[in-house]
């Protein structure tokens, strides 16, 4: 018989009023070591956040800074060994001028545009105090910076280059990544940033000739490398002259005059885009995650030719519903599992890092800097909660966590596309499963649930399996999230602990569990520890066996210390 959790730790977590009925279940054997398909290990960063250039004051704070969103990507980095790797990128970076005497936290229109463009690409002007504000978030957070390609008058190259020198220059705390030169240029025919002909040969070109200039001018004296440029960053190559096979073809990897200015494929997707996908989306539909497959089969085939150059690949531009979101989809808590499960697929399938894009105006930004949408204050979403479970999930493996996708086919109708399986493995060996019921139960809903019967082998024969969970009362919700029994603050960014119950349950003789998933919840079953006590260590740079090619080791080894790891501890020790 497989042993499953006492019925006194599953009411804890299940609304007093809804039946609980297994209704369906899945049988899953699992290997003791990482199987040759899993991902390389995880960069503690690799779950990030994109910022669109000219919202970056709502998230860091003008005069002032903005702790909220400092702590909540504190948080993150104390759970997973480092920062979230940040993007600061989008439509808003072709606008943008920079001009070291201008001393103001804040942007300023430029009142003498003389760009091309539907909105002109010299129309914001920026100053050092823009980048002391992205200073303020955590030391050591990788920046991908988005430099203006769009501006082409004959003075482009002091404008780029005065750009990208600011940011080499002012950037003292986190850690500038990368240069992205350009925003989605396989849209500029339609913005009017450039007129036909133009295509990935020509991008190729003016691409090649900007990151010669900023790595002759700024890169090379700051003895910065030239491989350090991300391209094509694209919204769609799909039947463009954009596909990464096509740019390699017009030499963009070749680079010039012996200097190689590529370092990682850089492509951008949403789910869905509100204006430009022909077809309608509801809550239901985004918690369907054969559509988060089918929507990124193209994506997946771009992935692979970008391994097999020898270069990562990554997603910087993400998110479930762009431009800005879509009230009841992506503000509530089922958004949250359908990022969790999107993180763990791109990591599977060899994605090196995603960034969620956010703007101060979007439902679809893990927090909401600034008031706005009938608060007073700022408040935390419920995608952030799953940030939070993916950098624990991370961070469980000290820089050697790997993810693999577990079939979970033949679940029956009532959850077709609806069940995810993801193991984790640590140091080789198997470490969790993280278990998704995205079967969509709204908060006024009774709940059934869907057991997942594990055989962790004989290896974790009746070992302590613990169970931490990613939770609300519905797939509607938009406050009472928890993950981990952990929530945030709307104003301080802090965590508390919600829920200090300890779950576990004790696999049998021959390593079998079996864990009961609600609907519209997840689950993750960690062997040996509940997630979130130990501490977390920095990579040191030495391990390199399943190295991700895209991951700069982050050195040091000094620890850092969960948020509610003395909370959940001493829950712990009173359970026993």
């Amino acid at each position: 018989m497989f042993r499953s959790l006492s019925a006194s730790s599953i009411a804890t977590l299940s609304l007093s009023a809804a039946r609980v009925a297994f209704a369906q279940s899945l049988s899953i054997s699992l290997g003791t070591n990482a199987p040759s398909g899993a991902s390389d290990y995880i960069n503690p960063s690799f779950a990030g956040f994109g910022i669109e250039p000219s919202n970056l004051f709502s998230f860091t704070g003008g005069d002032t800074a903005n702790q909220f969103s400092v702590q909540l990507l504190q948080n993150l980095a104390d759970y997973s060994g480092a920062p979230p790797h940040i993007r600061l990128g989008g439509n808003t970076q072709d606008y943008l001028v920079y001009n070291a005497s201008d001393e103001q936290f804040a942007w300023t229109a430029n009142k003498d545009s003389r760009a091309q463009g539907n909105i002109a690409a010299d129309s914001i002007i920026i100053g050092p105090k823009y980048f002391s504000a992205l200073d303020r978030f955590p030391k050591d957070t990788p920046v991908t910076f988005g430099l203006n390609l769009a501006y082409m008058n004959d003075d482009w190259e002091d404008h780029i280059v005065n750009l990208a020198q600011g940011a080499v220059t002012n950037l003292k705390n986190v850690k500038l990544y990368s240069f992205e030169v350009g925003n989605e240029p396989d849209l500029w025919l339609q913005n009017t940033f450039r007129t036909a002909p133009w295509n990935g040969a020509t991008y190729t070109d003016q691409f090649l000739d900007r990151c010669e200039a900023v790595y002759k001018r700024v890169l090379q004296p700051a003895g910065l490398p030239s491989s350090f440029f991300e391209s094509p960053a694209t919204a769609s190559t799909i039947g463009t002259t954009f596909e990464i096979s096509q740019l390699v073809d017009d030499g963009i990897m070749e680079g010039r005059n012996g200097d190689k200015f590529m370092s990682t494929w850089n492509q951008h997707d949403y789910f869905y885009f509100i204006g430009v996908t022909a077809t309608q989306l509801n809550l239901n539909g985004l918690m369907d995650l054969d559509a988060t497959n089918t929507q990124f089969a193209y994506w997946e085939k771009q992935v692979k030719i970008a391994l097999n150059t020898g270069l990562p690949y990554v997603l910087r531009e993400m998110s479930s519903v762009g431009p800005i979101g879509m009230p009841g989809v992506s503000d509530v808590f089922g958004a949250s599992l359908w990022t969790l499960n999107f993180f763990l697929y791109a990591a599977s399938i060899g994605i090196s890092s995603v960034q969620m894009h956010m703007t101060d105006n979007s439902n679809a930004s893990a927090w909401q800097p600034i008031p706005m949408y009938g608060h007073d204050t700022s408040f935390v979403r419920p995608q952030y909660y799953a940030h939070a479970a993916v950098a624990q999930i991370v961070g469980n493996g000290n820089g050697t966590t790997q993810i693999s996708t577990l079939k979970t086919s033949n679940v029956g109708s009532a959850y077709s596309g609806r069940i995810r399986a993801y193991t984790a493995y640590a140091n080789n060996n198997l470490q969790a499963v993280v278990m998704i019921n995205s079967k969509q139960a709204l908060e006024s809903e009774d709940k059934s649930s869907f057991t997942f019967n594990l055989n962790l082998g004989a290896a974790n024969a009746n070992k302590d399996v613990y169970i931490s969970y990613l939770t609300a009362d519905g797939a509607d919700s938009q406050t009472g999230v928890t993950w981990n029994g952990l929530t945030y603050n709307d104003v301080t960014g802090q965590s508390s602990v919600a829920d200090g119950t300890v779950h576990m349950t004790t696999a049998d003789s021959q390593g079998r569990i079996s864990v009961p998933v609600r609907d519209s919840q997840a689950v993750v079953a960690n062997i040996g520890w509940q997630l979130g006590v130990n501490l977390v260590l920095k990579p040191d740079g030495t391990q390199s066996k399943k190295s991700n090619a895209a991951s700069t080791s982050i050195g040091g080894s000094s620890h850092a210390i969960i948020s509610g790891v003395v909370a959940i501890a001493l829950a712990m020790i009173a359970s026993v």
